[in-house]
């Protein structure tokens, strides 16, 4: 059909098109050429993670204020504020550094269902007639060794000083251990869970449950392995994991910065819950230098290897952390403790059964 536009419209109208186009090509070039090389280099100040509720946020959404780093050191020695403002935000690993030899992060990520059954299948049988333990570790910033170092370490402890080898599921994040352990990661975590359940009597075993990694002043738990985009980990969150089973007998360890507002969300009766720093503190001893934090080392290897006692070594661990912090002159961590109803005793009766072993020498994993 003829136009009815009138010519001058009409020219007007072709000239606006032409620019749109024009203005539009401009913008899809820009678009689809090189883009910025992105290595996550976290910002030079502080800032805390959005409040992740029930839902968990990404990787790349993420902005978690994590904790200090300060390694347990010679009375002559301090923490460095500088450091501890840098490593505050959990090192993140570059792109550029991820391991020659390892599987691409899409094989990594698409692995992870086989990786998870095949550490399931690796548990031994609960031993019937008795209670048994079983733990769950989680070490979750794959920018640091310190997490993988305490996860694995745990799983050393429940081999040889509580004599339950193969009673350890390790979830880790960590560059070495790609091929070797699945990823520390909510949907592991889950499965894990589940798994363990099969495996366990949860009405008369006790799931332990260890996790190392950063803490936001908003409670959230740094889970990253980059550039796989990982969901973070908060209360609300780990709670629905844990009570999806009813683990009649639980203790979960949380070792962050401000891992104290774990505790209204998992306490209950037949429960134990123990972390490493007041709901608004920071607690100590991560970063690249470090082997082990200080309540890793507190409570894993120094409590651990006085007594078999959970609570006990926890008490032993709370007055040696604060030496170390009054030292260092750095605010008082406070690590909290609460005990569910029966819990105590149901360890008690665990330990007059278990086959108590030797103590466990702290050493790092092996790369």
């Amino acid at each position: 059909m003829p136009s009815s536009l009138d010519p001058r419209r009409r020219t007007a109208i072709y000239t606006l098109a032409g620019f749109i186009a024009g203005a539009l090509l401009t913008a899809a070039i820009l678009n689809f050429g090189p883009r910025p090389v992105v290595t996550g280099v976290a910002p030079t100040e502080p800032v805390a993670a959005p409040a992740a509720a029930t839902t968990a946020t990404t990787a790349a959404a993420r902005a978690v204020t994590a904790d200090t780093a300060s390694v347990p050191a010679p009375a002559s020695t301090a923490p460095d504020p500088d450091a501890d403002a840098e490593d505050d935000q959990g090192a993140q690993l570059d792109v550029d550094s991820w391991p020659q030899d390892a599987p691409s992060p899409e094989q990594v990520f698409a692995a992870q269902p086989e990786a998870l059954h095949a550490a399931l299948g690796r548990l031994a049988k609960r031993t019937p007639g008795k209670p048994n333990v079983y733990a769950l570790a989680f070490g979750a910033d794959g920018s640091e060794d310190v997490f993988r170092n305490e996860a694995e370490y745990l799983d050393k402890l429940m081999a040889t000083r509580f004599g339950s080898p193969a009673h350890t599921l390790v979830l880790e994040n960590n560059p070495a251990t790609l091929a070797s352990h699945p990823l520390a990661s909510w949907t592991n975590l889950e499965g894990a869970v589940d798994g363990l359940a099969k495996v366990m009597n949860p009405k008369e075993d006790i799931l332990l449950v260890y996790i190392a990694t950063h803490g936001g002043s908003d409670h959230s738990l740094l889970v990253d392995m980059d550039p796989i985009p990982l969901d973070q980990l908060d209360p609300d969150g780990l709670a629905q994991i844990l009570a999806k089973h009813d683990f009649r007998w639980k203790v979960v360890v949380v070792n962050a910065c401000y891992s104290g507002g774990y505790l209204p969300k998992l306490r209950g009766d037949g429960s134990l819950v123990l972390a490493s720093a007041r709901t608004d503190r920071t607690s100590f001893g991560c970063g690249t230098d470090s082997d082990i934090t200080y309540f890793g080392h507190a409570w894993l290897a120094d409590g651990l290897k006085a007594t078999p006692d959970f609570v006990e070594a926890f008490n032993r661990a709370k007055v040696e952390i604060a030496g170390w912090e009054k030292r260092d002159s750095v605010t008082p961590s406070e690590p909290q403790i609460d005990i569910g109803a029966g819990i105590e005793d149901k360890l008690a009766a665990w330990r007059k059964v278990a086959k108590i072993g030797p103590a466990v020498p702290f050493a790092p994993a092996s790369k």
